[in-house]
């Protein structure tokens, strides 16, 4: 039984019968290659959640008839639990994963999820599998909550049946060194009015092949542009985008095209909590281009759960390179993330109330 917001959930457990973590090595994780030995799972039918329990990880059965493989009624959230300097579990801003979630499932025409049933589908699950949470440097346990139509039929309607489920994988670092990316002003991630802002899977499946011609030139990721003029910056590949102009934090605006990150928000609190100076807006390609001749652009990284911050270090704009300098101890995306970090471990106040600890 978990107590949360005044609420008690019981979610009954099967226990795998053998452990895989044996067959784990944590010292060399692949980000999303290991799932751990449960899964938590629910259904949804006759208008409510129902039939919450947590079981081993293993297949589904399902039919190839169900409408999320055909009409892409698919949303997910990604989020991390970290070990604590005192060995206690932390999962880092339950409260604004959970938001995000139910507005890509809003957008998606979905069933929101009770914030009882999701707090306490993830508490309980890491409590079980407690073990598979990693106590390695840049290490975490990745949390994958998951909704999908189920509904068996053909033709294109609005389901009325969904399953809901949660993973859990320990990773290590996302990117192992600094991104060499290129501006792409030819294809589109997202526009105004469409679904950019939801975590929903067509957006990254339509990602790919742009980000796979970059990767065959060379390139890590792709910095994408708005869909109207291709003047304007939104995201970093699968991250969100920051800049460090002289001494001032600048980041696009959100808006229907840009994902709302959990460490975007984090990362500009808590630029303001260190008094540096933050603007929200349009960055265009021109007004990076002459910073980086200038030298007035200092720094360029992507923020993301996954990744937490990742450094720019080459920005290739429509077929020139430009190099940015190195990050040191001194560079605002190394202080920040240091930040991050030690509030997530318990190592600095969490005056914020981001950590969800178990």
């Amino acid at each position: 039984m978990i107590a949360l917001m005044n609420t008690t959930i019981e979610i009954p457990v099967t226990k795998a019968a053998r452990s895989r973590i044996r067959d784990v090595d944590f010292k060399n994780l692949e980000f999303g290659k290991n799932i751990s030995d449960h899964m938590f799972m629910a259904d949804y039918a006759e208008g409510e959640w129902q039939d919450a329990k947590i079981v081993p990880y293993g297949n589904l059965s399902l039919s190839p008839a169900i409408l999320a493989l055909h009409y892409g009624q698919t949303v997910f959230e990604g989020m991390k639990a970290f070990r604590m300097q005192d060995g206690r579990v932390s999962v880092f801003r339950v409260d604004k994963h959970w938001d995000r979630m139910n507005k890509s499932l809003e957008r998606m025409c979905m069933p929101l999820i009770p914030e009882d049933l999701f707090t306490s589908a993830i508490h309980r699950l890491i409590e079980l599998d407690n073990k598979w949470v990693p106590n390695e440097k840049d290490s975490a346990l990745y949390l994958r909550p998951l909704v999908f139509a189920t509904e068996a039929r053909l033709g294109v309607k609005v389901s009325d049946q969904y399953k809901f489920v949660v993973l859990a994988s320990p990773v290590g670092p996302y990117y192992p060194k600094p991104l060499r990316v290129k501006v792409e002003t030819e294809y589109v991630r997202a526009a105004e009015g469409g679904v950019g802002y939801a975590k929903c899977g067509g957006n990254y499946g339509g990602a790919f092949y742009p980000s796979h011609l970059a990767k065959k030139q060379g390139f890590d990721q792709v910095l994408w542009t708005d869909s109207h003029e291709h003047k304007y910056f939104d995201e970093a590949g699968t991250m969100n985008l920051f800049f460090v102009f002289d001494r001032t934090l600048v980041t696009p605006p959100l808006s229907s095209a840009i994902l709302d990150g959990v460490t975007r928000a984090s990362i500009l609190d808590l630029a303001r909590d260190m008094n540096f100076p933050v603007e929200e807006k349009k960055v265009s390609l021109n007004e990076v281009k002459e910073g980086l001749k200038k030298g007035l652009l200092r720094e360029a990284f992507g923020s993301g759960t996954a990744a937490v911050v990742a450094p720019i270090k080459l920005i290739s704009i429509q077929g020139k390179e430009y190099e940015l300098p190195d990050v040191d101890d001194n560079s605002f995306m190394a202080k920040v993330k240091s930040q991050i970090l030690e509030i997530r471990s318990g190592a600095a106040p969490d005056l914020h109330g981001w950590n969800y600890i178990i």
